[in-house]
């Protein structure tokens, strides 16, 4: 009998890895909580109305149907028995010769779990439609407030986190305002809504050159955006969020409140630590081998955003696509030469650089020793994201949208779906 590869996770790590054991002598099951593969790089664009979700996710048996030797289940992994290698699911068990996990990561509160139900952040189809649904909700709120500070109140945006979903939600939201609804109310100005956004740390885009840190807050303030770093957030509250900058304390009346401050690690982390001894950091990313394997534990791999791999840099690598998509196909590579009685050098990241759109028409690109800011940033973003959509009949659909978008500036997903109550 073939080996029995079990992935957990399909996400650009366990997809990446599936599809890299296509025809390999080894049987492989993919096992996820969703029936679809989510592109989550453009889950901002659901968020505020540019694309639908289906724009963005394609199914996994789908994508993976011409692979006879793989097979999806729906399911969710809720332990792991090293011993007898099995992961246990919620309604049973599976066996495996080789585990891979990339069950990736969700937000992060730094203790205050409570603000998650006012803040929510942006990792799931639902927490973008959830989004979308409080920032729509919020102009219909506003339109038929008579009174002028409450009324300010439901046209002010507070984005927390400066990192790349921040800034790309913060320049979106700068469209909806400036450009998308000028014309769709008769009380309200959309134009004078605040749109704030807050950076702990003393600039956006921290990861980035700080010449592209700059433009990108340039950018943002073309479109309306307000961008406050040095700014911690000490509580969020359903009609405020309180802020502190040095030692001065700030209220911001506000009622959507968007957090994309970090993110922690899947709960399989800790089951991984209890049941195969491996190492966390603070995050609780499990630590892995140069292989991406587990200490002592060979047959289990971690990959993507659930893995503190810091052997290259001595720094973990961070939580992006491409991280897991080059991490699933080296595990993939590895198993493939292990069958074979050969072996593999450890694993290396290739950084082909970084880029965040920053509104209609601009994007800053870092691109190793390549710097460069503006609208040919953008265009190049937009292709970067249009050829790593899995599926071509969702390539097709997206260019056709941006197309759309950008000639008429209407976002067509603008649609308030679930409960319909005024925020």
């Amino acid at each position: 009998m073939d080996p029995r590869v079990v992935i957990l996770g399909g996400g650009f790590g366990g997809l990446y890895a599936a599809q890299s054991l296509k025809d390999a002598p080894v049987r492989v099951t993919l096992i996820d909580r969703r029936n679809f593969h989510l592109f989550q790089p453009l889950l901002y664009q659901v968020a505020t109305g540019w694309l639908s979700p289906a724009n963005i996710a394609s199914t996994l048996r789908a994508v993976l149907r011409r692979q006879k030797n793989t097979r999806v289940l729906l399911g969710e992994a809720i332990d792991i028995d090293v011993s007898s290698r099995q992961v246990i699911l919620s309604d049973g068990a599976i066996g495996y010769d080789t585990l891979i996990v990339g069950t990736g990561s969700r937000h992060h509160y730094f203790g205050n779990e409570h603000w998650e139900a006012l803040a929510p952040g942006l990792k799931t189809v639902e927490d973008a439609t959830e989004i979308r649904r409080r920032i729509f909700l919020a102009f219909e709120a506003a339109e038929r407030e008579a009174d002028l500070g409450k009324g300010r109140a439901y046209l002010t945006f507070v984005i927390v986190g400066g990192g790349p979903t921040g800034v790309e939600l913060a320049g979106a939201l700068g469209e909806i305002t400036r450009d998308t609804s000028k014309h769709d109310f008769r009380h309200i100005d959309p134009a004078a809504a605040k749109i704030i956004l807050l950076e702990a740390g003393d600039r956006i885009l921290s990861t980035y050159p700080a010449e592209l840190s700059a433009k990108a807050e340039k950018f943002l303030s073309r479109s309306g955006v307000t961008v406050q770093t040095g700014t911690a957030v000490t509580d969020i509250r359903p009609d405020a969020v309180i802020t502190q900058r040095e030692e001065r304390i700030e209220e911001i009346p506000c009622r959507t409140v968007v957090w994309a401050a970090g993110v922690k690690a899947s709960f399989l982390g800790k089951t991984l630590a209890r049941a195969a001894g491996a190492k966390l950091d603070r995050g609780g990313r499990v630590i892995v081998e140069p292989d991406l394997s587990l200490p002592n534990h060979p047959e289990i791999f971690v990959i993507g955003d659930l893995a503190n791999y810091s052997h290259q840099t001595g720094q973990p690598l961070p939580g992006v696509a491409p991280v897991a998509m080059q991490q699933g196909r080296y595990v993939a590579k590895l198993i493939r030469s292990r069958i074979e009685g050969k072996s593999l050098p450890p694993f290396r990241y290739r950084d082909r650089g970084n880029m965040a759109i920053v509104g209609r028409g601009t994007a800053v690109a870092d691109l190793g020793k390549l710097h460069f800011a503006g609208y040919f940033a953008w265009l190049v973003w937009l292709f970067v994201h249009l050829i790593n959509l899995v599926e071509f009949e969702d390539k097709v659909l997206v260019l056709i949208q941006w197309g759309w978008y950008y000639v008429r500036r209407n976002r067509s997903a603008r649609l308030i779906t679930g409960e319909q109550r005024m925020p």
